[in-house]
């Protein structure tokens, strides 16, 4: 065990390390390193979706058109989603912030290719009437996120 004066000698060289760092010049270096590799795995994924499309497309070419129909919007969504995901990392990674409306356009876009999806799978109704309603309270979100903008006037 450590004597009382061995701890206070240890917490002087804590001390005096801790003061050297500049965390404010550290922490906004490493979210930048983090953001570009999210931002390349999520155009990697992009990518990679499209791809998926057109071969899911191929795949299903025996089948009735409206089947291929449905599971190229369904794709599609999903694609749009991921965008949607980059462009409000991408947002951060330029201005340093992101606003509600653009995180909660990014889950209603989420949400919206759900609700279609779960449509055109003929989910049960249950499901498909609860992402209805989450997605009525993003709206309602997204409405009030404007109405009470911090810059608007009067």
């Amino acid at each position: 065990m450590a004597k009382p004066e061995q701890k206070s000698i240890i917490r002087n060289v804590f001390a005096v390390f801790l003061d050297k760092i500049e965390y404010t010049r550290i922490f906004p270096n490493v979210v930048r390193v983090l953001l570009c590799i999210l931002i390349g795995i999520i155009l990697f994924s992009i990518a990679g979706g499209v791809a998926k499309t057109f071969i899911d497309a191929s795949t299903v070419m025996e089948s009735p058109l409206e089947e291929i129909l449905r599971k190229i919007i369904v794709d599609v969504l999903i694609l749009l989603a991921v965008v949607e995901i980059y462009k409000t990392t991408y947002t951060y990674f330029s201005e340093g912030r992101v606003r509600v409306t653009y995180i909660v356009d990014t889950v209603l876009v989420v949400m919206l290719s759900e609700v279609i999806s779960s449509w055109f799978k003929n989910d049960h109704s249950s499901k498909l009437l609860m992402l209805i309603a989450i997605l009525a309270a993003l709206m309602g979100i997204r409405i009030l996120a404007i109405y009470f903008h911090p810059k608007k006037e009067g």
